[in-house]
């Protein structure tokens, strides 16, 4: 639990960095998960400004998002665009190890279904789902993460690993999501969410809600589930 947004989306930072460098120690290379967001951004700007940044090896890891607005190409409210300017224009990534959803004016025109099984693919390229180092989500008032919203059709999906979401209760209404098995495969799951409006559902998820009605719930790692949270949002939880 952290004093505020800043203060845990600093510390979260330090925790990813670390995160990628040991990765990258055990394994070679690293995988992570970039999720969108107010938190999620603040996150990769302050990566973007540690002095520890150029501890990872950038060219060395592999970018997925958990979700995307289906959006045309470059627009301000894709998280491939947040992300970009929040840090991946400023470290040496390897391009073809970033592994963006397709846009709405992209090679499937403005047909979710075909990004989402497109993105499906880029998944499964090297035989079976990643094992994802580090997958961020940021959770909703609601309790959503990714796309994945209460009661849909998408968090009631068992097979997909990427699906279209459409008539999201929030704008844009159509995305492209992570499902639930997809999160599940990821070793280390960080879920991070600030502010009192988000108390109730990070409450209920803690206290084994079902993921259906709280799809937070649901988000959970091989080896790993981090809550990052500030003090309002961490509120209503039950005394240690």
């Amino acid at each position: 639990m952290h004093r505020d947004g800043v203060l845990l989306a600093a510390v979260t930072a330090a925790r990813l960095v670390t995160a990628l460098v040991d990765a990258q120690a055990a394994r070679g290379t690293a995988s992570l998960v970039l999720t969108g967001g107010r938190t999620g951004a603040a996150v990769l700007e302050q990566v973007r400004d540690s002095p520890a940044r150029d501890a990872v090896d950038w060219s060395r890891v592999d970018l997925y998002w958990g979700d995307e607005r289906f959006l045309p190409a470059g627009h301000p409210d894709r998280n491939e665009t947040q992300s970009r300017a929040a840090l991946l224009d400023h470290v040496p990534v390897d391009p073809e190890r970033v592994h963006a959803v397709e846009p709405s004016d992209g090679r499937f025109g403005d047909d979710p279904d075909a990004a989402a099984a497109a993105y499906a693919e880029v998944l499964t390229a090297r035989g079976s789902v990643p094992a994802f180092d580090v997958l961020l989500l940021g959770v909703g008032e609601e309790g959503h993460v990714a796309s994945l919203f209460p009661e849909s059709p998408a968090v009631h999906e068992h097979d997909r690993t990427v699906v279209a979401v459409r008539d999201c209760p929030k704008p844009p209404p159509t995305r492209v999501s992570l499902t639930l098995p997809a999160i599940r495969h990821a070793r280390e799951v960080w879920l991070m969410t600030t502010g009192e409006a988000k108390a109730d559902a990070v409450a209920a998820a803690l206290v084994a809600a079902n993921e259906v009605d709280i799809p937070a719930a649901g988000a959970t790692g091989l080896s790993r589930t981090l809550w990052l949270l500030d003090t309002a949002a961490a509120n209503k939880l039950p005394p240690a």
